[in-house]
């Protein structure tokens, strides 16, 4: 594991470096990750749109600064993800906060599809679900804990809805999205701060 997680280290990108990426592939009308196609493209450029947005509005908690300022010892948030995840756009913007409130916290991108070795040890029920957060111990490089895809509360919907429909389908996506700006990271903000726990 410690292997898969230093050359993951080697590859990964800032926040920043991961925008400017995303605007790059924009302008060849492209998307990360092995397949290419339209639906692709539209959702990285779609998602490029909302991480703007997140990023100007998103303003985290006077309880969520706090909880973060407490961390003392230096961690990676290692971030595997792709630009055209709709999940992924909604959640790097509030990971990004956490990072700016303390240094200590050092927020790193990988692409999933180019990180196979790593993806494969944090499956999600036996899937590559996107975005997931690793957090790493920066002096030992040990994995301290991870998260994702997406927050308990928008999991609970996805779930409900499959539940009742059989699938995961166009329609509950649509709705998650809706649930996504209603909600204006409130639910991730929270996974996260009781997440802290195991960093403080």
């Amino acid at each position: 594991m410690k292997k898969v997680i230093q050359n993951s280290l080697k590859k990964a990108i800032s926040y920043i470096e991961y925008k400017e990426l995303i605007l790059k592939l924009i302008k060849e009308k492209k998307s990360t990750g092995i397949n290419q196609n339209d639906d692709l493209f539209n959702y990285t450029k779609l998602n490029d749109k909302r991480m703007k947005r997140l990023d100007k509005q998103t303003k985290l908690s006077t309880k969520a600064e706090t909880k973060a300022q407490k961390i003392q010892k230096e961690f990676t948030w290692l971030v595997l993800t792709e630009s055209w995840c709709g999940d992924a756009a909604q959640t790097l913007p509030i990971f990004n906060k956490f990072a700016e409130t303390n240094p200590k916290i050092d927020l790193k991108i990988v692409l999933r599809d180019e990180n196979n070795d790593l993806m494969d040890q944090f499956l999600t029920n036996g899937s590559k679900s996107i975005p997931k957060l690793i957090v790493i111990d920066k002096k030992t490089n040990e994995v301290i804990n991870s998260w994702g895809p997406r927050s308990q509360k928008a999991a609970n919907l996805l779930n409900t809805y499959k539940e009742k429909h059989g699938v995961i389908d166009a329609h509950i996506k649509k709705e998650l999205q809706y649930w996504y700006n209603y909600d204006k990271g409130e639910s991730i903000e929270n996974d996260i701060v009781d997440f802290l726990k195991f960093m403080i």
